[in-house]
């Protein structure tokens, strides 16, 4: 906003300047209307305006479908494709015989990648607010398994209930069998998808900015034209965060694969650039995809599993509750539902689930429970939220068009 501000004054200076040569002319309307347009979408949100945000929610949605539609039907030899091998696989899949067993096999496979990628996508396109489905997902299972691995002796659950539940196998483990990389072969699979959904995630920022550099028209995007004001103003560029972004655009362009490696590989809430700026500086699709998919979907994620793994292991989970037993006048008080939680998981697993737990253990779960339901309401309000703005953005377009036929 800062720099939307000083090109604006710039260009009052020359307006002034215009004047004095007897044309006047005022080039800082536009931007005063880009401005005050984008200050009329910020407002169109559920809980100022509900009936407009439904209504421009509800015809962006139909304007999307009918887009995909005729999408669809220029590529209608892939779509005809597509249902034939459906139906084979449909065919086969009701069909009994000795492949049913395989068959089996595959769908549950199936269907736990998809989850995790599913959850992956979520968690890294640009969907409203983003749904850290780590934080809520894939990070309390990789801890579940870590506390039930060390509980147990063994990672080999019986499945089913695993993965929906988790208990102890009936044969004993050996204590101390359990090591970091038994904990991390288990959840590898899930870890890697989950990491696979989020760089596929980071294709649309890249496809648009290859596009309107390609089509050299301007995109209906502001990470876009903020990136574009970025490189206008890279040498006054004086806050943190600018010089990060600067950053992160100079290291993906001069180093190239093992920059965007780079960036791809550690938490970084600054990627959505390295994808802009692999679009707009036309880099190869499969140099950026492929090394986004290496470092997400591999280097980050063993990061992050040994990071939840270490955390939840046993001895540093009963260090961490006698350390809050340890707080002055609360800590007790605060210790006593954690050791209860504890010992209450201790017990499902090793199938005791039905000995009558104390009610109040399971408030700790309860909440967590309710912030997962919280943070999803959320993300789709923002969903909701963000594609009636697109919609309101539309139509500030059409207006803008017609004023400049007349």
């Amino acid at each position: 906003m800062a720099e939307n501000g000083t090109d604006c004054d710039q260009r009052r200076i020359g307006m002034i300047k215009e004047q004095h040569n007897g044309n006047f002319t005022d080039p800082s309307l536009p931007c005063e209307r880009k401005r005050r347009d984008r200050e009329e979408r910020q407002n169109i949100v559920l809980w100022r305006q509900p009936l407009i945000t439904l209504q421009y929610f509800f015809l962006e949605t139909l304007i999307n479908l009918k887009e995909w539609t005729i999408k669809l039907w220029h590529r209608r030899s892939i779509v005809v494709s597509f249902l034939l091998l459906l139906a084979v696989l449909t065919a086969a899949y009701y069909i009994e015989g000795t492949h049913q067993q395989y068959v089996q096999y595959m769908e549950k496979k199936f269907l736990w990648c998809a989850y995790w990628v599913g959850l992956g996508i979520l968690s890294s396109v640009g969907l409203g607010t983003g749904l850290h489905t780590f934080l809520l997902y894939l990070g309390p299972h990789i801890a579940s398994v870590t506390l039930a691995a060390y509980e147990c002796n063994s990672v080999n659950f019986p499945e089913p209930p695993y993965p929906d539940q988790i208990i102890c196998p009936d044969e004993e483990g050996i204590e101390g069998s359990i090591s970091l990389w038994t904990i991390i072969s288990k959840v590898r699979l899930e870890a890697c998808m989950w990491g696979a959904g989020t760089a596929i995630g980071e294709l649309p920022p890249y496809f648009m900015a290859r596009a309107a550099r390609l089509s050299g028209a301007e995109p209906d995007d502001e990470e876009y034209q903020e990136f574009e004001e970025m490189l206008e103003h890279a040498e006054a560029a004086q806050d943190f965060a600018s010089r990060a972004k600067l950053a992160v655009q100079n290291l993906v362009q001069k180093v190239g694969f093992f920059g965007i490696l780079a960036c791809a590989s550690i938490p970084n809430p600054l990627f959505d650039l390295a994808g802009i700026t692999c679009g707009h500086f036309l880099v190869p699709f499969w140099t950026f995809f492929g090394a986004t998919l290496i470092g997400k979907a591999i280097i980050k994620m063993h990061i992050q599993k040994l990071f939840v793994i270490i955390t939840f292991s046993k001895h540093i989970v009963e260090q961490m509750v006698s350390l809050i037993g340890a707080v002055p006048s609360i800590g007790p008080s605060l210790q006593k539902p954690f050791q209860e939680y504890l010992e209450a998981q201790r017990i499902k697993l090793h199938h005791k689930s039905d000995n009558g737990v104390p009610q109040g253990e399971n408030w700790l779960s309860w909440m967590f429970e309710k912030l997962v339901i919280v943070m999803v309401c959320y993300f789709i309000l923002s969903i909701i939220n963000s594609m009636a703005q697109s919609y309101a953005k539309r139509v500030q377009q059409k207006m803008y068009s017609e004023e400049k036929t007349k």
